[in-house]
């Protein structure tokens, strides 16, 4: 089995994870997933609570993988592409939290 070809750069690797994140539930669910963790993280800073921030992976990682699992029904691409996974999950939360993306990438 061929494998795929190898992302060079962050601009081609968004494009691609947008198209493994067209499904709206799947974008819903890495959207509260990411705002979950920013709610963790700002209750540890404002309670001193740092025992709480173990919480972030289990909600970053489970809501993403959970919907990539049962709804895009592919691998997730922080397998391959770690770092640029995370940050591409905290750019589309602020995309679709500004309007720039939508949650339904169907056309009108």
């Amino acid at each position: 089995m061929e494998s795929p070809r190898k992302i060079e750069n962050y601009r081609e690797f968004y494009q691609f994870y947008l198209t493994e994140h067209h499904q709206p539930l799947t974008r819903l669910f890495h959207f509260v997933g990411i705002l979950l963790v920013l709610a963790v993280i700002v209750y540890v800073i404002q309670s001193g609570k740092e025992r709480f921030l173990w919480y972030c992976p289990i909600f970053g990682y489970g809501f993403a993988w959970f919907s990539h699992a049962v709804f895009e029904k592919n691998r997730p691409a922080t397998f391959r592409y770690p770092l640029w996974s995370l940050i591409s999950d905290f750019r589309l939360f602020f995309e679709l939290l500004i309007g720039k993306q939508k949650f339904s990438t169907k056309e009108l």
